[in-house]
């Protein structure tokens, strides 16, 4: 027991090194809320748990070294609310990213994404809704990111063919291109004309596609799904890591546990093993 203050330092710095990668799992989220996934909130718990476990960790690694109670008692009372704000994060991550994925396209190298496939979650409402939707489309918009599909290759400007077999992000199949069904003709990366029979298919963002390069596709649901699946990577990504962080917490928080006993008795000069027992059972003094 008396080694458990070693390791919970141990641990304790280990935890501290691995908030860098929760932290920087938020600031990753950060840059890409504004030039990819364009929802600016969801990084910020991401960013505060990093934090509180970077500060909390030298707390308990102080209070293991110097074989302070309060300092101990400060880590495990703070640590169970960091643990479980983590395992909030964690399941509400994969709660709101549980239903949708690209669809296949034949003789397409890209998927492509259906508003319908993500119906019902909180992130698909919060999305739709046309007050937040504006924000992201200008937040799309702003990024460029459909600009920057331009392709050369040998000086020559991409063909039809090479364009179908390429290998486009969420953003950039929803929100760049008309969706395939819709029957219009490659141009360019984002202009496309209708093809010799007209726009066809019941799809209503088929109607909605302009070569306007300010608009394009930004008010097609594709370009909403296309948002939500890149949400949906970018979360699963920094969940994996979570987890990871989340399983050496918990083991860090049960030695703490023990460490805190350990201190106590020390505070306390209480003895270990049998004379701690026969301390609280003394013999009977025979006369």
């Amino acid at each position: 027991m008396r080694t458990s203050n070693h390791l919970i330092g141990l641990l304790n710095f280990l935890t501290f090194l691995l908030s860098i990668p929760i932290l920087g799992g938020g600031i990753w989220l950060s840059t890409r809320a504004n030039n990819t996934d364009c929802l600016k909130f969801l990084q910020w718990p991401l960013i505060v748990i990093g934090v509180a476990i970077m500060v909390v960790s030298l707390a308990g690694f102080a209070g293991a070294c110097y074989r302070s109670s309060f300092l101990m008692w400060l880590y495990l009372f703070v640590m169970f609310f960091i643990i479980a704000a983590l395992i909030g994060f964690i399941i509400f991550a994969y709660a709101v990213t549980d239903k949708g994925s690209g669809r296949v396209v034949i003789n397409r190298g890209y998927l492509e994404y259906n508003l319908d496939d993500y119906q019902g979650t909180w992130l698909e409402r919060r999305v739709s809704d046309n007050g937040y939707w504006a924000k992201i489309a200008s937040c799309v918009r702003d990024s460029r990111v459909c600009s920057k599909m331009g392709r050369v290759v040998g000086g020559i400007p991409e063909t039809a063919e090479m364009f179908y077999l390429r290998k486009l992000s969420p953003v950039q199949s929803g929100c760049c291109k008309p969706p395939t069904g819709c029957s219009y003709d490659y141009r360019n990366e984002t202009f496309w004309s209708p093809g010799a029979g007209g726009v066809v298919g019941t799809n209503p963002d088929c109607a909605l596609w302009s070569n306007d390069q300010q608009e394009l596709c930004y008010r097609c649901n594709s370009c909403k799904a296309g948002i939500l699946a890149s949400l949906k990577k970018s979360w699963r990504k920094v969940s994996v890591i979570n987890i990871v962080v989340l399983i050496i917490l918990v083991i860090a928080y049960v030695i703490a546990c023990a460490a805190f006993r350990n201190n106590r008795r020390i505070d306390n000069d209480e003895p270990y093993g049998e004379a701690r027992m026969e301390k609280s059972r003394p013999s009977r003094i025979q006369l």
